[in-house]
This record gives C-alpha cells, structure tokens and sequence, in this order.
C-alpha cells in the first residue's frame, strides 16, 4: 500500500484532519502536537480521537506522523529549555498513545555553540528518557540540513546519538529529502548508494518515514528551503525513484512542501501517485 499524506493543521482536531486528508486522496497526515513556535497543547478531546480511531480504520489509514514543535532544543545550552523539551516530548507520547500506530517525529536540535559533541551528548540524554515513557510509540530523529549548529546532517551524528541513548528499537529516523539533499547526500544522482551508506551507518530498519520536500537550493547547499515537488532542484524523476524504491515503498511518506490550500497538495499526491509502479 502507498502511504502517502501531507502536513494538516491540528486546530481541528483528529477527525477533522483524517477527513481533509481523505478528500485529497492521502490515507496518512503530519500534524504538529502544538503550536509549532511554542505553547500549552490544547486539551484533548478524547472522544474525537476515539471518532478518529475508527474513521482510520474504516478507511484503511498508515501510520500518522505527529511532529513536536520548532521550538524545542534537546541540546539546549540552558537547562531549562532542555527540561521544557523533555517534559513537552513525554506529554505529547503520552497524547499519542490514544492513536494506535503514530509515530513520533523531532528535530535533534542546534549545539548553538556548545560544539557537536555536547550536542549529541545532550540530545541522547533526553532521547534516553523518552524511550523508557509508557507506550510503544515510536520515537524518530529528523535528518536535517545543516544550516547553522544544527546536529543531525550527518548519518553519523544521528547513529551516535542512537547509539549513547541506549539503542533501543523504539528509536527510529525520518528521512526528509530535502534535508538530506542540501546536507550532501545525493538523492537524485545515486539514490541506491545514499541508502546503502544510511544502512551501512544507521540501519535500514530504524528508517521510519519519509518527508517528501524538492529543494529550492543546489545540491549540499545546507539551505533547507523546501519547494513543490518537481519545482526544486530535486526534481519529478527523483521522486519517482525513491517513491518506488523497494527499501523506501512500504514507509509512511508525508509532504511539507509550501502550499497555500489543501488542494494544492491534492495535486501533488496524484502526482506521486502517478509516479507509484505498484
């Protein structure tokens, strides 16, 4: 089954997102747990979770992909922001528990200056804490761009932190392709051999979910400016590949390229669609 969605306003609530998704052709969503730029969850309303349990059901519905807020920095210079990362990450795998089979999905954070080892010292301290929270949600590192002191544009980086957190299983990685593209690893011109190196490091089998963004930058330009599928420097045939690639084919994928409606993603979905050999 191709899983495929986009990015949904979670002001709505979880029913209303399954059917917005559904009318444009997607069986999965990403939603923020909260205000992306910070701020209290609202409450949860546990009957339109329950609504939205059995709509998934009825409809055939992947995995959902719940992605915590920009704001949160694991790798934080100052503790308290480290502490408001950790309580804000347990209290949204805590939500998640009520949707069977989400995923859970963070950026690692910026080492602002601390260094990139301290930062993944601190982000796997944080990591190993989230593992051991009720529930078997599974928790997954973003890779990222490496614009600025962030950490995670490196397989390496993201194997280190897996690796000193504990290792557990429940520890996975989302794959976004335009982070990867503007971070170096070459998508379009040797697909096979960037998954390779991500299995060699990492491990296929920690790779979760794919964020699918073309890129309006150049390749390794460690930019992190996502465009429309096909519009970017990425390109339609790429996306073809990794679409249909047997390692990536059968994970949850999800669009957070820039639209200005719903249908506008609808659009792109029957386009990958279009690229899909099932």
């Amino acid at each position: 089954m191709f899983i495929i969605g986009c990015h949904l306003s979670s002001s709505k609530g979880y029913l209303a997102m399954g059917k917005d998704a559904l009318s444009i052709g997607a069986n999965t969503f990403q939603f923020f747990t909260r205000n992306p730029r910070g701020g209290a969850a609202k409450e949860l309303d546990r009957e339109d979770v329950q609504m939205y349990d059995l709509f998934a059901e009825e409809h055939g519905f992947g995995p959902v992909l719940a992605h915590a807020p920009y704001t949160m920095n694991p790798c934080a210079a100052t503790e308290s922001l480290r502490e408001f990362s950790l309580s804000t990450m347990l209290d949204d795998l805590e939500r998640l528990n009520l949707i069977p089979g989400s995923l859970y999905n963070f950026h690692p954070g910026s080492h602002v200056g601390q260094g990139i080892d301290a930062g993944i010292e601190l982000i796997s301290e944080t990591l190993a804490k989230l593992v051991c929270a009720p529930g078997n949600t599974p928790i997954l590192l973003e890779t990222m761009a490496g614009k600025g002191s962030e950490v995670g544009s490196r397989f390496e980086e993201l194997k280190r932190i897996i690796d000193l957190a504990g290792g557990s299983p429940r520890i996975g990685v989302t794959l976004d392709t335009c982070h990867v593209y503007d971070a170096g690893y070459d998508i379009v011109g040797d697909l096979d051999g960037v998954l390779d190196e991500f299995d060699r490091v990492i491990g296929l089998q920690r790779l979760k979910a794919i964020h699918l963004n073309d890129s309006k930058n150049p390749f390794a330009s460690h930019k992190d400016r996502h465009e429309k599928i096909g519009l970017g420097s990425i390109g339609t045939d790429a996306f073809g590949r990794i679409v249909n690639h047997p390692a990536l084919k059968d994970l949850t994928f999800c669009l957070e390229t820039p639209q200005d409606e719903l249908q506008g993603w609808g659009a792109e979905i029957e386009l990958l669609k279009s690229l899909r050999k099932e």
